[in-house]
């Protein structure tokens, strides 16, 4: 199994970027997806996630600046980022797991995913 992540970098405040993660050695369809990040110092947490159907959810600080998609075709998950902050700097991980049929359940947690990127870094400059 990989996921292997692309696309993160240094910007400024209110700048954008898109994260993507392409993934081999498993169904990717049968996999709940989803992006965590971890900042220096702190713990990992849970971004967003999407499912098969595309039903996504986000946490509260990325709200409306976030946006998670999958791509079943390509098994290539992605992120878009928004109006970045530099509270925002972190490493963003890729993440995977099996609830059954693709589906995420309602509050993904980051020692529920079973399969993990290495990572790409964001940086935020105010």
């Amino acid at each position: 199994v990989q996921l292997v992540e692309s696309g993160g970098g240094s910007v400024q405040a209110g700048g954008s970027l898109r994260l993507s993660c392409v993934a081999s050695g498993y169904n990717f369809s049968d996999y709940c997806m989803g992006w965590s990040r971890q900042a220096p110092g702190k713990g990992r947490e849970v971004v967003a996630t999407v499912d098969i159907a595309g039903l996504t959810r986000t946490t509260v600080s990325v709200k409306g600046r976030f946006t998670v998609s999958r791509d079943n075709a390509t098994n290539t998950l992605y992120l878009q980022m928004n109006s970045l902050k530099p509270e925002d700097t972190a490493m963003y991980y890729c993440a995977a797991v099996r609830f059954g049929s693709g589906y995420c359940s309602s509050d993904v947690e980051r020692s529920d995913f079973t399969y993990w990127g290495q990572g790409t870094q964001v940086t935020v400059s105010s």
